[in-house]
């Protein structure tokens, strides 16, 4: 018998765990990255009326074999027109039984809130983690991209869920980037005005230039399908923790006249030091991330963006370029992309401009509420 309880969040991490094979390419989230982000009384996303959430997880015999989050995000609703509910982290046992009790468990949870749609993956909002793999399952992830077995796009499927708005990860060989289709009259021209200046992202400089990249995500992401500006504290919240694992060399942040137009956001792929570390915590960790850091070759770009102003005039190719010189200088091989809509065409021009190879497919999946739901 299936067994659904609410708000346990080490059972929600304990799942895939259980679920998925060693082997699995799934990466966890650290223990402690899930509970903070999982906890109402921590997440920014559910204070202050922004949205609200519940947990369920699904078990049997004791065992935690199934997972999901249940949100409604009220600001983003109430931006957009829209009545979705949405769910995220849906990791289960590839069982009917154990899909349809979690997925049953977040439609009544959200259609008693007024849903009338609900809407998934996305861990938790449009601005984070979205989507659910359809191609690509052989294929390793990157840090912050997702990765699900085929399954749960099956589950889905079966249960009424249709496949939308369609999204790619990519990666690229930094030695095969040919700089010349990035370097053209209008890159060089922005390389050489003075009214653009280009600033790392050091610890000292970190608050500033994390303020610099939310400003610039929101003016340039305003118009794309979804999207919600992220509050300081919400982005906080996001990125706050990047000034530990990051690479001062990677990422770029360019002001034009003292005032920020564009940032590419890169680290170091995290992900072979999480999986050694079965992502917890442990007197091992310090180890393997010194290990992980003399070793690691791959990067990934969490996002990149120009505000309106700048869009269609260079600046993105610029901004490439630099970052791919930094990144071959420090060694690095391999860039990640975390995902980009179909929809998109700027961004996906830009990303075929380095030669970039497709690594995942993924699909929202989405399903009307009421009726037989």
């Amino acid at each position: 018998m299936i067994e659904i309880r609410k708000r346990d969040r080490r059972a929600a991490f304990d799942v895939p765990f259980n679920v998925y094979p060693a082997e699995s390419p799934y990466v966890s989230p650290m223990w402690p990255d899930l509970d903070r982000t999982l906890d109402p009384r921590r997440n920014p996303l559910t204070q202050n009326g922004r949205g609200r959430m519940e947990l369920f997880t699904a078990h049997e015999n004791g065992k935690p074999i199934g997972r999901i989050a249940a949100v409604m995000h009220d600001v983003s609703n109430s931006r957009h027109g829209t009545t979705r509910g949405q769910f995220g982290f849906f990791d289960c046992k590839d069982d009917v039984y154990v899909a349809d009790a979690l997925l049953s468990a977040a439609e009544s949870w959200l259609q008693a809130r007024g849903a009338t749609e609900i809407a998934g993956n996305f861990n938790l909002t449009a601005m984070q983690m979205a989507g659910v793999l359809t191609e690509g399952f052989d294929a390793p992830p990157y840090t912050d991209m997702m990765w699900s077995p085929p399954h749960i796009a099956q589950q889905l499927r079966r249960r009424g869920y249709a496949p939308f708005f369609p999204m790619t990860t990519f990666e690229f060989d930094l030695a095969a980037v040919d700089l010349d289709a990035l370097d053209g009259e209008r890159q060089k021209s922005i390389e050489a005005d003075d009214g653009f200046t280009w600033h790392a992202i050091t610890r000292r400089s970190f608050k500033q230039r994390l303020e610099d990249g939310r400003l610039i995500l929101n003016a340039g992401f305003d118009k794309n399908p979804m999207f919600m500006p992220v509050s300081p504290e919400e982005y906080e919240f996001q990125a706050g923790e990047l000034i530990w694992i990051m690479d001062q060399r990677l990422p770029v942040v360019v002001h034009y006249r003292g005032k920020p137009a564009g940032v590419i956001v890169c680290i170091p792929d995290l992900n072979p030091m999480i999986r050694a570390c079965q992502s917890r915590i442990s007197w091992a960790m310090p180890w393997h991330f010194l290990r992980h850091r003399l070793k690691c070759d791959r990067a990934v770009i969490i996002y990149f963006a120009v505000i309106p102003e700048f869009q269609g005039r260079g600046l993105m190719g610029a901004m490439l370029a630099h970052l791919i010189r930094a990144a071959k200088a420090a060694a690095y091989r391999k860039i990640g992309v975390t995902w980009i809509a179909d929809v998109n065409k700027a961004s996906l021009r830009q990303i075929e401009k380095v030669g970039a190879k497709p690594l995942h497919r993924l699909n929202l999946f989405r399903k009307p509420l009421g009726g037989d739901s």
